[in-house]
């Protein structure tokens, strides 16, 4: 029998006027409004920016999160049920939410203290980040040794599907880097519009902070099945997601096998929540038989209701 996924967005996906359109939904206008009374006001900040706003670290991820639920909440009242879920890097909290192992306002809480501890750490050093397209992941990891010199280090973020690796560290060190990727073949080095060397060993602070956080918020069993980025297999202890939730911050989002296990375990349908399509497009990449569907717009979002309701 053939399984439903839905998969969440994370950094990267964000927009001025994302999720608008959900507050004309009764059930959406719920997680808005709950935002608003814990002291984020999403709406102003997703629905009107201004982008400078909306691109600080500390805004960027309690919005995405945000709109996710709002998205996850309209689903649930289209009765839509699904088999497993997972996240992109912050996109995992919103996972938590759908698998029922946290809800929207421990979330929004961890959320919002996580963006602030990822803006302030390391401070100090230049971080960096850069899609590395059309190099595999071996030569792309020896690259980063080499690229890594005198206390400044260069290491793989995210490896999101077949030709698209993401790299984090020290700005020079992901410079050289981007120059010897250059070299060995491959065909595009894009510096992204990031505030710092997210997944890197530069968050070493942020993860100490994300520990004391984590350390009494309450978390159960999932409902479903749940592929944490750190280990990318199924997990249902409540402790070992705790654990994994506080590595995350400098560890790489092990997305591309994620989504293999995932596939392996009978998924064939992916749902996209909230924001963008990147997601999406990284599934065709990944496994060209399965379905990929998303929510971002009105349009996509009734169509992605229809699909699922056939099945």
């Amino acid at each position: 029998m053939s399984k439903t996924a839905l998969i969440f967005p994370g950094q990267g996906s964000q927009y001025v006027g994302m999720g608008a359109w959900l507050d004309d939904h009764a059930e959406a206008r719920e997680v808005f409004d709950h935002a608003e009374s814990s002291g984020f006001d999403a709406r102003a900040i997703c629905f009107h920016g201004p982008e400078d706003a909306l691109k600080r670290t500390s805004a960027t991820q309690p919005a995405l999160l945000s709109v996710s639920v709002a998205t996850l909440a309209l689903l649930r009242a289209k009765g839509i049920g699904y088999d497993a879920v997972a996240g992109h890097s912050l996109g995992e909290h919103a996972a938590l939410v759908a698998a029922g192992v946290t809800d929207f306002s421990s979330a929004l809480a961890v959320v919002r203290a996580r963006g602030a501890l990822m803006d302030r750490s390391d401070s100090d050093r230049a971080g960096a980040m850069a899609a590395v397209l059309g190099l595999d992941a071996e030569p792309l990891t020896d690259l980063c040794a080499q690229s890594s010199d005198g206390g400044e280090v260069v290491s793989v973020a995210n490896y999101n599907c077949p030709g698209q690796i993401v790299v984090t560290g020290d700005a020079a060190a992901v410079e050289r880097l981007g120059v010897l990727a250059s070299e060995a073949g491959a065909r595009r080095v894009v510096p992204l519009a990031v505030s710092g060397a997210f997944h890197s060993p530069l968050m070493a602070s942020a993860e100490r902070g994300m520990a004391d956080v984590l350390s009494d918020v309450p978390l159960r069993a999932p409902d479903v099945g749940f592929y944490p980025n750190v280990t990318a297999e199924a997990e249902s202890d409540p402790e070992r997601i705790r654990e994994r939730l506080v590595t995350q911050v400098t560890h790489p989002v092990r997305w591309e096998e994620t989504v293999r296990n995932m596939c392996a375990a009978g998924v064939t349908t992916f749902v996209e929540v909230g924001a963008g399509r990147a997601l999406s497009g990284m599934l065709r990449r990944i496994d060209r038989g399965a379905t990929a569907l998303s929510t971002d717009t009105p349009e996509q979002f009734e169509e992605a209701v229809d699909v699922l309701a056939r099945r």
